[in-house]
Formats: structure tokens, C-alpha cells, sequence
């Protein structure tokens, strides 16, 4: 997935959470190895299976969001905000889970 597909993407979501927009974000199984995902609100995004090895997701709100089965191996969730998100099978090994 290219940056510019990435930013539409996450622009769709944020007027989906505002409540004027259909697309709610799906990165269903997407390849986000390394992305920079610092103060992106994620809240209730599916994001089953996405590779997420070493991505910034510093200060994210991820409430609610599904990571089932997500690699999360070397991700960054400092400040992160995993409220009610599903991490079932996630993969947490050498994330950094500061506070």
C-alpha cells in the first residue's frame, strides 16, 4: 500500500468518525510494515491480520479497533490507546507498550 492510498484511506475514516462519511477504514491482512502511524485516530478500524512489524503507532487511539491476528512485532504503541481493542492472536513480540 502506497502513502498516498494510505492518507485517502485515513481521511475517508476520520469524516467516517465525524459521521459524514461511509468508509470506514478496512486494512484488512495490509502490508503497514514501518508506517508511521503516530496520532492517527484508528478508532474502530479493522485492521485483522495487517503486518504492522516495526510501525510508529505512538499516541494512536485504536479504541475499538479489530487487530486480530495482527503482527505488531517490534510496533510502537507508546501513549497508545488500545481501549476495548480486540488483540486476539495478535502478535505483541518486542512491542513497545509504554504507558
Amino acid at each position: 500500500m502506497n502513502r498516498e492510498m494510505l492518507k485517502k484511506m485515513l481521511e475517508d475514516h476520520t469524516k467516517w468518525l465525524c459521521g459524514i462519511g461511509d468508509n470506514r477504514i478496512n486494512l484488512t491482512y495490509a502490508d503497514l510494515t514501518y508506517a508511521d502511524l503516530r496520532d492517527v485516530d484508528l478508532k474502530g478500524a479493522n485492521l485483522t491480520g495487517a503486518d504492522l512489524t516495526y510501525a510508529n503507532l505512538r499516541d494512536a487511539n485504536l479504541t475499538g479497533t479489530d487487530l486480530t491476528g495482527a503482527d505488531l512485532t517490534y510496533a510502537n504503541l507508546t501513549h497508545a490507546d488500545l481501549t476495548y481493542a480486540n488483540l486476539t492472536y495478535a502478535n505483541l513480540k518486542d512491542a513497545d507498550l509504554k504507558d
